[in-house]
């Protein structure tokens, strides 16, 4: 297991450089990797299994010790993305299977990827924890909802189907994962080191199978999305902070806010746009998973250089993948 553990970190250092030599690889050779398009929510629910594994019922104790922070910053994560991606694509112009892409991404709960992020930032972790964990659970309500809103308009979409697909590949795999946590705690501590590597394989073949199923998109728009995607996440990075701020939350809370809500749940963005939409609509999830995690990790180093005093009121012990 220590190998496993050491692979897990060498594959999560380097994961940025992995999902662009996916994606160059199936720019390159597009024909080997388009017929993987139906296996994308399969691969989202191990995933997301894995993310149920690693929670615990301490995750959540936040909700009753600061309510408000948490209710903040949820309520931040779906208004300030939603809004955003729908107000970049329509700024851009762009067709409306990016635009409903970019809004999916908005739509989306935030991406386990933030709770490393903001422990690498000195924020407060355990905000961020149930940050992630509540904005996934709410998702099948919420994300259906605001894509109806954000996106009716410009094309026909079903809210029940989208309901169904987020139960499918997020509530039912993650509660699974919280359950088999629960009731055989033993045999899910063996199996934690393995998750980082599960999570980086599914993500790497969702990007292969997102960018090969939209080559000819990828190389007439490529530039242009990627703008749209940049503007998208370092706006959310600089309004969560502004929000944390207007309202009063101590600096680390404001962290955790401003990189809860900037980065997101891509994979599945990218999952319900390939199955409802098309794999062009998953373009900007694919992309957003790459470069998200380029901005939060510099976002990170620049903060932990820059150290702030305890605060009494998130005074509380990490939780979640972090505490281990």
């Amino acid at each position: 297991m220590v190998t496993v553990r050491r692979a897990g970190e060498l594959v999560g250092k380097w994961f940025t450089l992995v999902v662009l030599a996916a994606g160059a690889l199936a720019l390159a050779a597009p024909g080997a990797f388009e017929g993987w398009s139906p296996a994308v929510p399969w691969l989202l629910s191990v995933i997301m299994l894995g993310m149920g594994m690693s929670m615990r019922p301490v995750d959540f104790a936040v909700i009753g010790r600061r309510p408000w922070a948490l209710l903040l910053g949820v309520a931040a994560q779906y208004t300030v993305m939603p809004l955003l991606g729908y107000g970049v694509a329509h700024l851009l112009a762009l067709p409306p299977q990016l635009a409903v892409g970019m809004i999916l991404v908005g739509a989306a709960p935030g991406g386990t990827a933030s709770n490393v992020m903001v422990y690498l930032a000195r924020g407060d972790v355990a905000l961020s924890v149930a940050m992630t964990s509540v904005s996934t659970l709410l998702a099948p309500f919420l994300t259906p909802l605001l894509v109806l809103a954000l996106v009716g308009e410009t094309l026909p979409v079903s809210g029940t189907a989208l309901f169904t697909s987020i139960v499918q590949v997020v509530l039912v795999p993650v509660l699974a994962g919280l359950a088999l946590r629960l009731l055989v705690p033993r045999l899910v501590e063996r199996c934690l080191d393995v998750l980082p590597l599960v999570s980086v394989a599914g993500i790497t073949a969702v990007v292969l199978a997102v960018v090969a199923g939209s080559a000819s998109t990828v190389l007439s728009a490529g530039a242009l999305v990627l703008l749209a995607v940049v503007l998208h996440n370092v706006g959310g990075l600089a309004l969560g902070y502004a929000v944390g701020r207007l309202c009063g939350l101590p600096v680390t809370s404001r962290r955790a806010v401003s990189i809860e809500v900037g980065m997101q749940n891509s994979g599945l963005a990218a999952a319900l746009a390939t199955v409802h939409f098309s794999p062009a609509a998953a373009l900007p999830a694919a992309i957003f998973s790459v470069w998200h995690n380029v901005s939060g990790s510099l976002l990170a180093g620049r903060w932990s250089r820059r150290p702030v005093a305890a605060d009494p009121r998130t005074a509380e012990p990490a939780a979640g993948p972090l505490a281990r």
